[in-house]
């Protein structure tokens, strides 16, 4: 059994489970709002000497640490974010290894519950 589509906010009858055109542009003009304020990847932090401690990071703790998945790890991921503090970036206690859905699905939800 399917669920009935829903009304957008703009007019548009959309299939259920789908995003309104008008609703994935607005969600893309609001990342490059906040994109275009963000320090570069260089400038967080994310340097030559960051890919390869990363690198050998991934070496020794290759498989995702997310409960329940045991795909390839390919994302060293800050468990409590660093918010520019470089001793907590470089704290390797606060390092785990995730597969880029896990890091991109899960970790990402939860940070933004802070």
């Amino acid at each position: 059994m399917s669920r009935p589509p829903h009304l957008c906010t703009c007019g548009a009858i959309v299939a259920y489970g789908e995003r309104c055109a008008c609703r994935v542009a607005a969600t893309r003009a609001r990342n490059m709002r906040h994109d275009a304020t963000r320090p570069s990847a260089r400038e967080r932090g994310y340097t030559r000497q960051w890919e390869v401690a990363r690198k050998e990071w991934l070496q020794f703790n290759p498989v995702c640490s997310h409960p329940g998945c045991n795909a390839l790890a390919t994302v060293v991921d800050h468990i409590t974010p660093h918010k520019g503090d470089m001793m907590l970036f470089w704290d390797k206690r606060n390092w785990q290894s995730l597969c880029a859905p896990c890091h991109n699905r899960h970790k990402q939800r939860l940070e933004r519950t802070l």
